[in-house]
């Protein structure tokens, strides 16, 4: 078990009252890895000490106006790849089953492409193919990070650690065409409303699809999905 990728995880699930409890410790995990350098793990430490100690209720909305009301921030890596394509359910089939082909259930109502929920998976696989699955997903890991910079967000030093356990660099391209959408506004309630108006992930079966490895289904992620259409017209 890879015990920072299990603390990044946590570090990025949604804030509740046993986390706060549990964050002394996860802060200590991340501190420890001679992996992450020494300005991120002090960064790192900074949010884990602001998830213990803040108001639970401010942490869970901050939460969910990030990562939930922010679609350019969605923590469902097959977004950024699949937009609203059928393709995406036929993704999510084939994850689920490496999932389980590596004994791994995910305990959660998240979606299985949910970035903690394939760290979780990822610190019980050898430590080569973790790594090479994160440097897969490089660009919208890197994508990701600068928009919570941006935003002044903690949350950004996560995103740093996992390109320092990647040990890969980006495309530069594919990051620039990511950061080209502009950022979503959260507060813009019709906005919002307009873009999250999609077709259904449909999660039959598609004839086509073997079991392959996470990192071969997250190779394509060199192509970031097509900005969603505006449907409000």
């Amino acid at each position: 078990m890879d015990r920072t990728l299990k603390a990044l995880s946590l570090t990025l699930s949604y804030p509740t009252a046993e986390l706060q409890t549990a964050m002394p410790e996860i802060g200590k995990v991340l501190c420890a890895d001679p992996r992450i350098g020494a300005d991120t793990r002090k960064a790192l430490q900074t949010l884990t000490d602001r998830l213990e100690q803040g108001d639970l209720y401010d942490l869970q909305e901050s939460y969910v106006m990030l990562f939930d009301r922010s679609r350019t921030l969605s923590l469902n890596l097959f977004e950024h790849v699949h937009g609203e394509s059928r393709d995406r359910g036929g993704a999510m089939v084939s994850l689920i089953e490496t999932y389980r082909g590596g004994g791994f259930e995910p305990a959660t109502s998240e979606l299985p492409d949910h970035l903690p929920v394939l760290l979780e998976f990822l610190a019980s696989r050898p430590a080569s193919e973790a790594r090479e699955t994160l440097a897969d997903a490089a660009h919208i890991l890197d994508a990701l990070g600068a928009r919570l910079v941006r935003r002044e967000s903690g949350y950004a030093a996560v995103f740093e650690a996992l390109k320092q356990l990647s040990g890969a660099k980006a495309d530069a391209e594919a990051v620039a065409e990511m950061l080209a959408h502009p950022d979503d506004d959260p507060t813009d309630l019709a906005a919002l409303d307009a873009v999250w108006e999609e077709t259904e992930v449909t999660f039959g079966p598609d004839p086509n699809a073997g079991c392959p490895q996470v990192r071969d289904m997250l190779a394509q992620m060199d192509k970031p999905a097509p900005k969603p259409m505006n449907r409000s017209a």
